[in-house]
This record gives structure tokens, C-alpha cells and sequence, in this order.
């Protein structure tokens, strides 16, 4: 916010956490749901005055007058409403829900209206065709041409019968989707098994059942577990128990269903069957309004891909080349469970990570468990900022930001001359209320103020590994898993692409204009590195000696790295063909009942190699493409992980000279040419500006035994 909007707040407003941080940092542990209402309904009229003050005939149609103004405006008011999704997704609350729930319609509302405004859309298209354009910054210049685009696909062009549907198209989607992730948290957090025999917990490991005794916190004696990631995974890879993990796996893949009363202990008002088939039913009318043939053509058009034909393609393709490497890991996980396991009823899908585990500890004489003990999470991290030191000649330290936790930790990041360019935020350990998965998202972006100084970014990376446990009475670091350290550095790539860009126009610095199909490149570039000795060597320490990874183990890991790479690489694909086909071809105007499961098991049919339990209900808790942001955007995991694959092999070429991947040369020219560009020109330019030519397949099915 501006210092002139944070002055003339209203009496009643001047101890409102959510207007009186200005360009800073919120105070999150002072939001309270009651300061939600009145904060979002002051920041919409000052953004609606500002877009009044836009369309006045006397308001020239230029950057300074139109352009930086609204952005200015909007921010203010992005900023707060992203405070409260940030809260919404990491420390839920009934009362916050309530509250974010009923400003979420208006709020949709305005921004859907600013898309729709005809009046302003000519006042950019005259500022793209004035003199003074020509004049503007490249990154201006994109932020106007991507206003145009957005303009056209916000439905300013539409004509004023229609508007008011499309508005209302807009609303329905944004309240849909909330209630699709509400009712996969709460399908999560309600759930809890309690074993009381310690026979039923043969195979798991010490850390494991310390965190599963917890269950004094639920007034229970015991053992707690829950469908929480870091206490469902140990189950599934670890248990001896096969009645128990039949039981956690068909409660996971239950939820939000209506089958959960009967298998996950869930409501059948949580059940997103309903839910899915009217959010793709929406996405279906606002294409054709827009006059595309389908919601998978409109989704290309700020996209890198060209058409809906060049994506199922590019997924059927890879798809066919992975199969053959699947059928051989399932016959060979298959045998090794009969022959070595007893299982020989056949292999179920509750076997399978168990049976995985114990083939992967076999072959490659490791295990997870044993992996883990070396990646004490500071450790982690002290590793992961190395790297980042030494490709991109920054320092990173600990910073004292206001948090909305006590585990969540802050850190500033600074250039050579030590002035701080960027902050960001880590929230590392699962708890209730709190959102699976891992993400980043962006707190502030890097732009130039109208006084002349930079706004400098701020970033969260949120992750969801096992909190510290205490074992007889002492509280252990945390450990993570290797995939966890992976999931760490992937989320690390996203925050650098948003912190390091040296942009100033706030539409097209950082992540923002970034196509979607190539968002993941930073972030699937960084993984890359969680498997050179020279980094992870560095990086561990165990838990109990402090002795670093041991060589033998390293090559152990290396060994096992494309171990199952083929049914995992053809489990992602089949889960991005349901998302493409269901936006691409799926009748979702006469669709009824579970059309969206069938859908999707005509497509593990047709392409997966493990057989699919009738009870699965995993399509009801997709939120990457229901309430997450990837409808019809799934591939692109797929589709940047070539390009985030083609880029990392400028690295290992660079080693073939200077004997290192972490090479500052070649980090210097991609953060320059891909980190620092962010959203301002096209990703294949900034690619091409980087390797020189066009991207190739090839390094990516090298790095994963595929080729």
C-alpha cells in the first residue's frame, strides 16, 4: 500500500493488521477473522476509485498515468487478500474459513470486473499504439501486451448480456474451488487411527512410531495415525502390518469421496465428486464464451505449447516410450514380492510401496530410513544456501520477520555489496490446518516505486515433512528423506526465479507472466543437484555421529536413482493426460455421477501398468487442477522438466572442464538469462538465450534410464 493510503485510513481501520503494514511485512500473528471483512472492503473501494480515476477522459493513456496507478492499487489490495490465503492454507481455522470465505465472491468479483471492462481495455489498447510506447522498458511493454491478452480472455470483449454470466462464471469457480480443497483438509485432518497393541507395529521405524505417539495430544492412549503425508508414507513403505496399510491406503484414496464414511471416517458433505463435474462444466462455458472449442485451448493461450493436439501428443508420446521400462519395473517388483515376500495372492496397491522399499534395500543394499538419518534438516539447509552462494554469488541469512508459526523460520537474501535484494519464508513441518504438499508462493514482488526506490520481493516456500519428535524423552533434529531433500531444492528453484529477477515492472518480474508450461523449469533444475556427490557430501551430517554420507552410500543412492522411474514417470503422465483430456475432449455438459472417475481409469487402463482398486477415489483429491491453479496445466511438469533437464546439462558440460557442477560462470549466465528475466520476455527466448538452440529430449531421458 501506498504511505498516502496507509495516512488516510479511517479511524477504524488504523489498528488493522491487514491495511497498516504498507510495503512491508504483515504481522500475521495479529490477523484475526474479524479484521478480514473491513480491511478487503476499504482495499476494494480504493481499487475500484482507482480504476474510476483510469477510465476519466481527462487521464492520459500512458505508463505513469494508467498503468502503474492501477498496478499500484491492485497490489494493495493482492497483497492483503494474499495474506489471507496464506493464513487460509497454512493455519486454518473455522472462523478464517468463514471469513475468507465470504469476501472470496467479492474479491473474485473486482478482479473479474477489471478483466470484463471494455472502457479500460481501450484505454490500454490506445496506450499500446501512442508515441510513448515505443519509449517504455521491454518488461513495460510485456505488461501491457499480456494486459491486452488478459483483457480479451477476462471477457472484455464480450458483450454486455453476457458479462454478468461470465462474471458469475468467475465467482462459482473461485468458490468451487475453495471447497475442493476444504474438503480434502478437512477429509485429511479427520482421520485418525489408534493402535494400542505395539505387535501391530513390527517394521516401522523408531521415528515413526515416536511421531505416531502423540496420540495423548487427541486425549487417546496409543499410537495416532493420521492420512497426513509424513505419518501415512511410514505406513505404506515400512509396515510388516499388511492388514494396516490395506486399511491407511483405502482411507487415503477414499477421501472426499462417498465411499469415506465407510473407509476414511470422512462426511458425505466432504464428497468432490459433484464438485468436479460443475468446475469443469464452468471452465467448458467460459471457453466457448471466449470462442475457444474447449478449456484446454483457452489455458494455451498465454502458454508456451501451440495447440491441443502438439500436448496429448507430446503425453501419448513419452507415455509410450516409458512403458516398456514400467511393465519391466511391475513384473520385476511383482516376482520379488511372490518369490521373496509370501505375497502370493498378488501383488495390491497397498503392497506396493512396501514391496519397494524391501526390493530397493535388496538390490541396492540401502535403506530410506537409513538414508534419512543422514539429512538432518539444518544441515539441509545449510547445504541447499550453499549452493545457491556459490552459482549466483549471493549470501543468504537468517532475518527476524514476523511469522505466523513458531517453526516457521525467515532469511534475508543479499547481494556482493551485502545490500538485501530479497527475503523469504520457510514453513518446513506438517501440522493441522495446515495445507499438504509443498509449495511456493509469492508474499511481494520486485518493482520500481513511484519514488524511485525497489520494492524488494518476498517469498514463502512451504513444505510438509515430519515435525522434530521427541525419542525417550529427548527431542531429536529433524530428519527428511532424500525425496523430501529433493522437494526442498525444487521449491528453493521456484523462490530463486521470484527473488533474484532483476525486473521492475511488477506484472512480468519474478514468476508473474511466466508461462505455465515453463514455471517449473527453475524449480525441476535444482533437483538436479540432490544428486552430485560434490553437493551432498557437503549437506549431511547423521543424526547420532555427525559423520557426513559415506561414498559407498552415495553410489547406492546413484545406483538406485532411476530405480521404478518408468511406472513413476508413466503414473505423472497418466495423472496429465486425465487432467488434459478432461478439459480437452470430456462431455462435462451431459456428464453425470462419476463420469470424472471413469474418465480417469479409462486412462490408467489404457497407459498405467498397475492394477487400479475399484474403491480409488484419487481423481477427488487432484487439487493441483481443482482448486490449485494447474486445470488443464498438469503437463507442464512434464513439458519443463525437458527444458529444466536440456538446462542442467550446460552444467555437467561445464564439469567436464572445471570439475565442478557448481560452475559460477555458467550460473552467472542462467541466473542472468533465466532467473533475472522472469515473466518479461517469452521462456523459449530465454531459453534459447541460455543454451543456444532449441530444446532437446534427450538429456532428460538420459537423466532418467530412459533412453
Amino acid at each position: 500500500m501506498t504511505t498516502s493510503l496507509t495516512n488516510s485510513l479511517p479511524a477504524e481501520l488504523q489498528n488493522n493488521p491487514l491495511t497498516t503494514f504498507g510495503r512491508g511485512i504483515a504481522a500475521y500473528l495479529e490477523v484475526k477473522p474479524e479484521h478480514i471483512a473491513p480491511a478487503i472492503e476499504y482495499l476494494l473501494k480504493h481499487a475500484q476509485d482507482a480504476v474510476d480515476l483510469a477510465l476519466n477522459p481527462s487521464t492520459p493513456s500512458t505508463w505513469d498515468c494508467l498503468a502503474e496507478p492501477l498496478e499500484d492499487a491492485t497490489e494493495s489490495l493482492g497483497r492483503s487478500w494474499g495474506v489471507i490465503s496464506h493464513l487460509n492454507s497454512v493455519a486454518d481455522t473455522p472462523e478464517l474459513r468463514v471469513a475468507y470465505g465470504e469476501m472470496l465472491p467479492k474479491v473474485t468479483a473486482f478482479f473479474s470486473s477489471l478483466g470484463q471492462n471494455l472502457e479500460l481495455y481501450k484505454k490500454f489498447k490506445e496506450l499500446s499504439k501512442a508515441p510513448g510506447f515505443s519509449k517504455l522498458s521491454s518488461a513495460q511493454k510485456k505488461v501491457i501486451e499480456n494486459s491486452l491478452r488478459d483483457f480479451r480472455l477476462g471477457g472484455a470483449e464480450l458483450s454486455d448480456a453476457d458479462k454478468p454470466r461470465f462474471s458469475q462464471i468467475q465467482d462459482e469457480q473461485a468458490t468451487l474451488g475453495k471447497a475442493f480443497s476444504d474438503h480434502v483438509l478437512d477429509a485429511t485432518d479427520s482421520f485418525v487411527h489408534l493402535i494400542t497393541d505395539q505387535a501391530e507395529l513390527v517394521g516401522l521405524p523408531e521415528d515413526a512410531i515416536a511421531a505416531a505417539d502423540t496420540a495423548q495430544q487427541k486425549n487417546l492412549q496409543g499410537w495416532a495415525f493420521t492420512l497426513h503425508f509424513p505419518s501415512y508414507y511410514p505406513v505404506m513403505q515400512y509396515s510388516e502390518n499388511r492388514a494396516l496399510r490395506r486399511l491407511m491406503y483405502e482411507a487415503y484414496v477414499t477421501r472426499a469421496s462417498e465411499l469415506a464414511p465407510e473407509f476414511a471416517k470422512g462426511k458425505l458433505d466432504w464428497d468432490n465428486t459433484q464438485n468436479m463435474l460443475e468446475q469443469l462444466r464452468l471452465r467448458d462455458e467460459e471457453a466457448r464464451m471466449l470462442g475457444f472449442k474447449n478449456y484446454a485451448a483457452l489455458s494455451l493461450a498465454p502458454k508456451m505449447a501451440s495447440s491441443v493436439e502438439e500436448v496429448d501428443s507430446f503425453l501419448t508420446n513419452f507415455a509410450q516410450k516409458a512403458k516398456p521400462f514400467a511393465l519391466k519395473d511391475w513384473q520385476e517388483l511383482s516376482e520379488f514380492a511372490k518369490t521373496e515376500l509370501s505375497i502370493v495372492d498378488g501383488l495390491e496397491p497397498w503392497d506396493v510401496a512396501f514391496a519397494s522399499e524391501r526390493l530397493k534395500q535388496e538390490r541396492y543394499s540401502f535403506s530410506e530410513n537409513e538414508l534419512k538419518q543422514y539429512f538432518p534438516l539444518p544441515k539441509v539447509l545449510d547445504g541447499l544456501f550453499q549452493v545457491i552462494q556459490t552459482l549466483f554469488g549471493v549470501k543468504i541469512e537468517a532475518a527476524d520477520l514476523p511469522t505466523w508459526h513458531t517453526d516457521v523460520q525467515s532469511f534475508s537474501v543479499k547481494n556482493a555489496k551485502g545490500n538485501i535484494v530479497a527475503y523469504f519464508y520457510l514453513d518446513p513441518y506438517a501440522r493441522p490446518g495446515k495445507r499438504g504438499g509443498a509449495w511456493m508462493d509469492d508474499a511481494r514482488g520486485r518493482r520500481v516505486l513511484p519514488n524511485g526506490e525497489i520494492q524488494v520481493p518476498v517469498a514463502y516456500l512451504v513444505c510438509n515433512f515430519a515435525p522434530p519428535v521427541k525419542v525417550d524423552g529427548v527431542l531429536r533434529q529433524p530428519t527428511i528423506t532424500h525425496d523430501d531433500v529433493i522437494t526442498l531444492f525444487h521449491e528453493s528453484g521456484h523462490g530463486l526465479h521470484h527473488l533474484l529477477t532483476q525486473v521492475s515492472a511488477l506484472g512480468v518480474s519474478g514468476i508473474n507472466g511466466v508461462e505455465w508450461d515453463a514455471v517449473e523449469l527453475p524449480s525441476q533444475f535444482m533437483e538436479n543437484f540432490c544428486w552430485e556427490w560434490e553437493v551432498l557430501e557437503k549437506m549431511t551430517a547423521h543424526a547420532e555421529t555427525g559423520k557426513p554420507l559415506p561414498r559407498e552410500l552415495f553410489d547406492k543412492i546413484l545406483a538406485a536413482k532411476n530405480f521404478q522411474n518408468g511406472y513413476m514417470t508413466l503414473r505423472q503422465i497418466v495423472m496429465s493426460l486425465t487432467d488434459w483430456r478432461l478439459h480437452a475432449s470430456f462431455d462435462a455438459k451431459n456428464a453425470q455421477g462419476q463420469a470424472v472417475l471413469d474418465l480417469s481409469r479409462s486412462i490408467a487402463d489404457q497407459f498405467n501398468v498397475i492394477p487400479q482398486p475399484k474403491i480409488s477415489r484419487w481423481i477427488n483429491t487432484f487439487s493441483h487442477i481443482f482448486a490449485g491453479g494447474y486445470a488443464a496445466g498438469y503437463y507442464s511438469y512434464k513439458w519443463a522438466e525437458v527444458l529444466s533437464a536440456d538446462v542442467y546439462s550446460a552444467f555437467e558440460e561445464a564439469a567436464k572442464l572445471t570439475g565442478s557442477v557448481l560452475d559460477e560462470k555458467t550460473g552467472a549466465r542462467y541466473r542472468e538469462e533465466i532467473l533475472e528475466v522472469g515473466g518479461s520476455r517469452p521462456a523459449a527466448e530465454s531459453f534459447k538465450a541460455f543454451r543456444g538452440r532449441e530444446p532437446s529430449i534427450d538429456a532428460l531421458l538420459r537423466h532418467g534410464g530412459l533412453a
